[in-house]
C-alpha cells in the first residue's frame, strides 16, 4: 500500500489518505486502495477509526481532475460508481468512524468527510462543491449527503453557488462538530475514538446501525428497527457487567470496578 496508510493503535485504527504532492486527490488507484484497506479492517480488535490525510495542507483535495478530464459518459458514471462502492463501504462499517479533516475538504474531500459518523477539523480546513464550476456535478455522494447533513436548503445554497467555507462556518452549518488547531486536531480525532473504543462494542455498532438504517425510513418502521436492536443487547456478557456494575455503585460506590468490555 502506498497511497493508503493504516496503522492500529490498541483498539483504534487511523487510515491516512496518502497522496500530498497531489493534495491527497482521490484517483482510482487511491480508491481501490482504500477499498482495499476497508476489507481488511480486524473488526474483532479495532473499535473505531480515524480517517485522516497525509500532510498539514489537505484532508482530500477532490477527486482527481487530470483523471477525470478525458473521461467519456459512460466512464464518468462508472468513475462515480466506484467512487459511490468504496464510500458507501467506508459509511456502512459496522465500526464508528472519525474524520479529521486537516486542510482541503473539496469535491470528493468533502464527500468523503461525510461518509464518515463525525467530522472534527483543523481551524485551516476548508470545505466545499465546487464541481458545477467545472462543469459536472458532485459524483461522490454530495448532492445526497450534505443536504441530509446540513438541511436542503444550505446544501442547495453551497452545491449551487460552488461557494467554499472555511472551518467556522461549516461548525455553524452543522457540518463538523468541533475545530481544533492543526497540531491539537489529530490527537483530538484519537482521544474521540478512544473514548468510543472505551465502551461495549456490540452497543456502540448496534447504536450506529440504527441512527443510519432509521435515517432512511419512516419513524415507526425505524423505532422497530431501535427495538430490535435493543433487545439484541440483552443477555451478552457486556449488557450483564455493565448493569451489574452499575446496581453496584448504587448498592455501594467501593465495589464498583472497571467494566473491560470484550464483546465485538
Amino acid at each position: 500500500m502506498s497511497f493508503v496508510l493504516y496503522e492500529q493503535k490498541d483498539k483504534i485504527a487511523v487510515v491516512t489518505i496518502n497522496r500530498p504532492e497531489a493534495l491527497n486527490a482521490l484517483n482510482s488507484a487511491v480508491l481501490d486502495e482504500l477499498n482495499e484497506v476497508l476489507d481488511n479492517v480486524d473488526l474483532n480488535t479495532v473499535r473505531a477509526l480515524v480517517l485522516t490525510g497525509a500532510g498539514d495542507k489537505s484532508f482530500v483535495a477532490g477527486a482527481d481532475i487530470g483523471e477525470m478530464s478525458t473521461l467519456t459518459k459512460a466512464e464518468g458514471e462508472a468513475f462515480g460508481k466506484k467512487g459511490n462502492d468504496v464510500f458507501r463501504k467506508l459509511e456502512t462499517l459496522p465500526i464508528p468512524v472519525i474524520a479529521a479533516v486537516n486542510g482541503f475538504a473539496l469535491g470528493g474531500g468533502c464527500e468523503i468527510s461525510m461518509s464518515c459518523d463525525i467530522r472534527i477539523c483543523s481551524d485551516n480546513a476548508m470545505f466545499g462543491q465546487p464541481e458545477v464550476g467545472l462543469g459536472i456535478t458532485p459524483g461522490f455522494g454530495g448532492t445526497q449527503r450534505l443536504a441530509r447533513t446540513v438541511g436542503v436548503g444550505m446544501a442547495k445554497q453551497l452545491i449551487y453557488t460552488a461557494r467554499n467555507i472555511k472551518a467556522d462556518e461549516a461548525l455553524r452549518i452543522g457540518l463538523v462538530n468541533a475545530v481544533y488547531t492543526q497540531e491539537e486536531l489529530l490527537p483530538a480525532a484519537e482521544k474521540l475514538a478512544t473514548t468510543i473504543a472505551g465502551n461495549a462494542p456490540i452497543a456502540v455498532r448496534a447504536c450506529k446501525k440504527a441512527i443510519n438504517d432509521g435515517l432512511q425510513t419512516d419513524i415507526d418502521s425505524a423505532l422497530v428497527i431501535e427495538e430490535k436492536l435493543f433487545g439484541s443487547c440483552f443477555e451478552s456478557e457486556d449488557q450483564v457487567e455493565g448493569m451489574a456494575n452499575f446496581l453496584r455503585k448504587k448498592d455501594d460506590p467501593k465495589k464498583v470496578k472497571h467494566v473491560d468490555f470484550k464483546n465485538a
